[in-house]
């Protein structure tokens, strides 16, 4: 049985302008201590599909279709707020993007930890400080003990992005969702930060999906990927496959543009112009303005998420052939070996 199981959720924001379609029918499932990245240029739905799973979006966004059964019965969608509040940062827990603005800059390191613990925990004040301080170990954070009663300010950005990673998993969770966890740090510190996040996936056993604009991340820590364009899933399969026999136009631009030490190039390969407006996305594919292999039924057809390959597991959303993706991801995989080479 599924930790998590979304399936067709459809939601929208009301703006001046019109409606903004920003989750349009996306289906997935990830299992206990799977990971699960979600991939995807900004804007296209993948940090409000885990937002709205959340109930973080419930006063903004409109729901118009889907469910999200938690262990396999509770519909996260239609739960009572209390009742999502009680497993909102106990049994699912979310690390977000900039923790200087997740982080309360007025309450030390330690508070913040410890009323993480007493919200959800009959415990005491003594025993969320020792849990807290054991977190802040097992991160990373040196000298935890004089270290647990400083503020905010006085961390590294890689080091208030540990803090966040141990506010997430003061209650042994089930499911963490890291939404672009790493785009703000330099490099090393995102490599830390990816090797610290499996270490203590092995250690707590956590499921984790993975939001990130980058598949250079979804290749370190992913088991299964989402990729996502313009509020739709393009592309669905296993971290491997999706790498050996990408299947979709977008996926293979997103490959390309990854860049690579071993690879003497003056300029990386980009994705020519700008996704859609929600407010108005494109007939047909919504792909199809940007991509160097449309075709007629591209423009005026919506494709469906079909198997690739008469592979079950790896789902794609293309109207070409078969034969050209096939050759197109061939021609993509010699590239980068030849790179590696």
């Amino acid at each position: 049985m599924a930790l998590l199981e979304v399936n067709d959720l459809k939601t929208s924001f009301r703006t001046e302008d019109g409606v903004v379609g920003a989750v349009d029918g996306v289906s997935f499932s990830i299992e206990k201590g799977q990971t699960l990245g979600i991939v995807g240029e900004s804007g296209s739905g993948k940090s409000v599909t885990c937002l709205t799973i959340m109930g973080l979006n419930a006063k903004r966004n409109t729901i118009s279709s889907g469910e999200a059964l938690w262990k396999g019965d509770n519909n996260l969608l239609t739960m009572k707020p209390k009742a999502l509040r009680e497993i909102r940062g106990n049994e699912i827990s979310m690390i977000f993007q900039d923790p200087m603005t997740s982080l309360n800059p007025v309450h030390t390191i330690g508070r913040q930890l410890e009323e993480a613990i007493l919200l959800h925990r009959d415990v005491t004040k003594k025993v969320a400080r020792a849990r807290s301080l054991e977190l802040l170990k097992a991160v990373g954070i040196p000298r935890a003990e004089q270290r647990i009663d400083d503020y905010p300010h006085q961390f590294s950005g890689g080091m208030r992005q540990r803090v966040m990673i141990a506010m997430a998993l003061i209650n042994d969770p089930d499911l963490l969702i890291a939404d672009e966890p790493t785009t703000a740090l330099d490099v090393t510190t995102q490599a830390q930060i990816l090797m610290l996040m499996k270490r203590l996936q092995d250690d707590f056993g956590s499921a984790i999906i993975m939001i990130t604009h980058d598949l250079g991340v979804v290749a370190e820590i992913a088991d299964d990927v989402v990729v996502m364009y313009a509020a739709n899933v393009v592309e669905q399969a296993e971290v491997h496959d999706l790498f050996n026999h990408p299947q979709h136009p977008y996926t293979w631009g997103l490959m390309g543009s990854l860049p690579r030490l071993e690879a003497d190039v003056e300029r990386l390969t980009q994705i020519p112009g700008q996704p859609p407006s929600l407010l108005r996305p494109p007939s047909g594919c919504r792909f199809h303005p940007r991509c160097p292999y449309v075709m007629e039924v591209c423009k005026t057809t919506f494709p469906t998420l079909e198997p690739a390959r008469d592979d079950p597991d790896h789902l794609q959303r293309c109207w070409l052939d078969q034969e050209t993706k096939d050759r197109e991801a061939a021609k993509l995989l010699a590239a980068t070996m030849a790179g590696a080479g």
